[in-house]
């Protein structure tokens, strides 16, 4: 049987420990990644659109550390967005950046009326040294 063990990135606990979950979970050779927010330290959100996706992407690339991946070892992507026809554009230049060269991960966006006072949320699966 696989056993799983959470994984939490450095000094970024607030929202997991306030919403009681973890940040990712490393089962086998997978790191199934929790949604992450543009949210600072103490958990509150990152007012400006842009920002906010930057900022999601960056405590995404924090839990991966934690977890011993990279971007490079992401396969599936989810995306969670508010008001999808006016933030598409945005979020996709940010992620073209991110993921900047193929092949790509697949990629799910879905439109969404609630993220808790966020606009933005990204949830991946990474296979732990793949790249």
């Amino acid at each position: 049987m696989t056993t799983r063990e959470a994984v939490f990135p450095a000094g970024r606990n607030e929202l997991f420990i306030q919403h009681s979950y973890s940040a990712a979970i490393r089962s086998g050779d997978f790191l199934f990644v929790s949604g992450h927010v543009g949210s600072h330290s103490d958990g509150s959100p990152e007012p400006d659109f842009e920002a906010q996706v930057r900022l999601a992407f960056a405590n995404l690339q924090a839990t991966l550390k934690a977890g011993g991946c990279t971007l490079d070892d992401i396969v599936d992507v989810t995306t969670f967005h508010t008001n999808p026809e006016k933030q598409f554009d945005t979020v996709l230049a940010v992620k073209n950046e991110v993921f900047s060269a193929a092949p790509y991960p697949t990629w799910t966006a879905l439109g969404v009326n609630w993220l808790a006072g966020f606009d933005f949320e990204i949830k991946v699966i990474a296979r732990i040294g793949a790249a």
